[in-house]
């Protein structure tokens, strides 16, 4: 089974995400900012990862260059609300994999992490 970390700072979107990756037949991590995804990447190496870009303490971007540091071949898909295509660019060319725009489809999250797991 899969394993993904789902990093989003609100509680509500982590939820939605997990249930839906949960029902798929994904095992799901959580974390609420990009400090704690930091943390959970080293101690749980997931097989993808979820990230929100706009979080306190760490923001997605900052989390994703501390994760490729980690995990040069790290999965992760950028979760983003609309207008953020310029972070969206930025996070691809430090080593995003994909990227969903929130409100998120769940087909669309799904195909994320098929893509990223393979």
């Amino acid at each position: 089974m899969a394993k993904v970390l789902v990093v989003d700072d609100a509680q509500f979107m982590r939820m939605r995400a997990v249930k839906l990756l949960t029902q798929n037949g994904y095992e799901c991590i959580e974390a609420e900012n990009g400090i704690e995804a930091v943390d959970k990447y080293k101690s749980e190496r997931p097989d993808a990862v979820m990230l929100d870009i706009t979080m306190p303490d760490m923001d997605g971007l900052e989390a994703l260059k501390q994760i490729q540091k980690i995990d040069s071949n790290a999965k992760v898909a950028m979760v983003t609300a609309m207008g953020q295509q310029s972070i969206v660019i930025e996070a691809i060319k430090a080593g995003a994999k994909d990227f969903v725009v929130k409100p998120f489809d769940p087909n669309r999250v799904l195909a994320a992490v098929q893509k990223m797991i393979g």
